[in-house]
């Protein structure tokens, strides 16, 4: 879920509860709360609890309202964590520690220090692409005997990573696509749906996807995944969530521009966004 922002940069919670509302009503059985489409990275703890208490009052107990408590502090992540459930989040979601570059070891006691100190169901994300880590399946699989660690976003880009983790996992823990477009690959090798970025506008596609894969209907998953495509990649021409906060202003949210240091699209990449809205019959 994005994090709207009102002109001045503030987060616009009026919009943050619409924006909840409308994420429930076309399609998602969750939201992650400042997650990095939310822009974690530049908000502040008390902007992330206000989040957490916003959404999980207007949708808690219509959707799993899952909050991005993770960075590259442990003992910070545990703090936030700790606020979280308090607030009455379901789960937590604990992005990969960015910068520090640790070591497989240091990865497996971050991930477990943090789940140990709640009760709360845990999903891990992997995006070394942004952390400059990858979470490898021995590692993961060294933490599923963590009871509360239950899932993961994967977002590696790599098949071959997908099929080891779905080989070596047990069949209760979940594997997530991290990416829109490679949910239907994903949940061909055992993967149950994906944290989303394109549920913002076209999350009832989506979900009719997933829910054609798990009927058994490849053939119709597979021709609605090749007509969104085209807007899967335009929500990725750069450094997500710029593209789809662009695609939520063209359709009449309210959502503002980025935080520094990420900047808006440009009028080259709004024109990119644009067509790919058009074509798919949304604007």
């Amino acid at each position: 879920m994005v994090t709207p922002f009102n002109k001045d940069m503030t987060v616009n919670y009026e919009q943050v509860k619409k924006l909840a509302r409308h994420l429930v009503q076309t399609g998602s059985d969750g939201l992650v709360v400042a997650g990095t489409t939310g822009e974690s990275p530049t908000l502040s703890k008390e902007e992330k609890v206000e989040l957490f208490r916003v959404v999980v009052e207007e949708v808690g107990g219509d959707a799993t309202v899952i909050a991005g408590t993770g960075g590259n502090n442990t003992s910070a992540s545990v703090e936030l964590t700790q606020v979280a459930e308090k607030v009455g989040v379901d789960g937590i979601m604990l992005v990969g520690p960015y910068y520090n570059k640790p070591s497989q070891e240091g990865l497996y006691q971050h991930f477990k220090t943090i789940a140990k100190n709640t009760n709360l169901p845990v999903m891990l994300y992997n995006v070394p692409g942004r952390t400059s880590v990858n979470i490898l399946p021995q590692t993961v699989v060294r933490l599923s005997e963590i009871e509360n660690i239950v899932a993961i976003k994967e977002a590696s880009g790599n098949i071959d990573q997908v099929s080891e983790l779905r080989r070596l996992l047990p069949d209760h823990f979940a594997i997530y696509s991290g990416d829109d477009s490679m949910t239907l690959p994903i949940m061909s090798l055992g993967g149950k749906g994906v944290v989303s970025v394109a549920s913002h506008i076209i999350g009832s596609r989506l979900q009719e996807m997933v829910n054609a894969f798990t009927s058994g209907n490849v053939t119709m998953a597979t021709k609605i995944h090749c007509s969104l495509f085209p807007v899967f990649k335009a929500l990725f021409i750069t450094s997500n969530p710029v593209p789809v906060k662009a695609a939520l202003n063209m359709l009449g949210w309210q959502v503002g521009v980025p935080r520094l240091p990420l900047v808006e699209a440009t009028q080259a990449e709004k024109d990119v966004i644009k067509k790919a809205l058009t074509d798919a019959k949304l604007l």
